[in-house]
């Protein structure tokens, strides 16, 4: 049975056929995320620390660590903070100081840059998953050489020199040709996670079918375990969250063992707050002094303050128990229970001390 193995120095996660799904969180990236990456040019990890333990909390088994990052103040200084290659090596390794520091989480490396991969491996306690190598042919002879030394395992992601085809059996030669060459390092098939590359539904309307052929195909006849970016599949679409809470457990249905995906639901910020307040004013509703912001938004229906777990990990952990990859459904019940107000604790229903009086 293929299992791979991710360790922190004390948590072991597992990734296969049997397993819960791996839900890998991947907020730690400052690609796209413009105020991330200025923060990490102050020196300021507040944010890598917080969007760390809110995923965590959310139900993340494991957490990518992306530092794709360039430093665009700093280059008057030193033209080299334009170029990722000199700025990932020196802040990948601070990034995983920061994030081992809050949680014990077992965590994946993420970057294109070699050097920033390899610092990774010497910062990170325990066995990190490697994200990634592809089935280019430099990026096979630079990063296969330390999956090997650090016996890691590693993300393979099916585009080659060629690009990424839109062909699913050309994408599969990829994927085989990465276990076959990474096979002559001596690396085993179970520490291959093979990402094979979802398209957007909404430019390809065969992208969901042509995935859950592939990972079925990848499992059957390659052995591996099987990952991907979650969120691809609705890339452009309205309601994006109704595509991917639809998509991921037909994915797990046909073998997929992983995802790199956002667990969490993001809080709502003061902005919207202040205006859902300013709409209702101007509608007469008057409420009451002193309302607290959480209490706000939960009455109308707005979310929360604070992040919680993404409609996507309720969907995954719903799949997991109908899969029997949830023993008595006790991780299902813990999930939806829901957490009594102060002062209702040991109440029942309309609020009554105790259960149902029995006769």
């Amino acid at each position: 049975m293929t299992r791979t193995i991710i360790e922190s120095k004390t948590k072991t996660a597992v990734i296969g056929f049997d397993e819960p799904f791996c839900v890998i969180g991947e907020r730690i990236n400052p690609t796209g995320r413009k105020i991330l990456a200025e923060e990490l040019e102050r020196d300021d990890f507040s944010r890598v620390e917080f969007d760390a333990v809110a995923q965590a909390n959310a139900g993340a088994t494991v957490l990518d660590v992306n530092s794709g990052a360039v430093f665009s103040n700093k280059m008057a200084e030193d033209p080299r903070y334009a170029d990722n290659n000199f700025v990932e090596p020196m802040l990948m390794p601070e990034m995983i100081k920061r994030v081992q520091a809050v949680t014990d989480t077992p965590l994946c490396i993420d970057s294109s840059v070699p050097g920033a991969l390899e610092a990774g491996l010497q910062a990170c306690e325990g066995r990190p998953l490697l994200n990634s190598v592809t089935g280019e042919e430099e990026r096979l002879e630079l990063v296969l050489p330390l999956v090997k030394k650090y016996n890691v395992p590693v993300v393979a992601i099916s585009n080659d020199d060629t690009g990424i085809s839109e062909d699913p059996d050309v994408r599969f030669a990829v994927a085989k040709l990465i276990v076959e060459r990474a096979a002559d390092h001596g690396i085993p098939a179970h520490d291959i996670v093979v990402d094979p590359l979802v398209m957007p539904i909404g430019a390809m309307a065969t992208a969901g079918h042509q995935v859950f052929t592939l990972v079925r195909r990848l499992r059957e006849e390659l052995g591996v375990n099987t990952t991907c970016g979650a969120s691809n599949i609705s890339f452009g679409l309205p309601n994006r969250h109704g595509i991917n809470n639809a998509f991921l457990p037909m994915a797990m249905g046909a073998g997929m063992t992983s995802a790199i995906m956002n667990p969490v639901a993001l809080p709502i910020n003061a902005t919207k707050i202040a205006e859902k307040k300013a709409e209702l004013e101007a509608l007469g509703v008057v409420l009451p002094e002193g309302m607290e912001d959480e209490a706000f938004v939960q009455l109308f229906g707005m979310g929360s303050t604070l992040p919680r777990p993404g409609k996507e990990m309720e969907a995954i952990r719903a799949a997991n128990f109908l899969f029997d990859r949830d023993p008595h459904g006790s991780d299902w019940i813990k999930f939806n229970k829901v957490t009594p107000k102060a002062g209702q604790e040991g109440r029942g229903r309309a609020g009554r001390v105790g259960g149902r009086r029995r006769g």
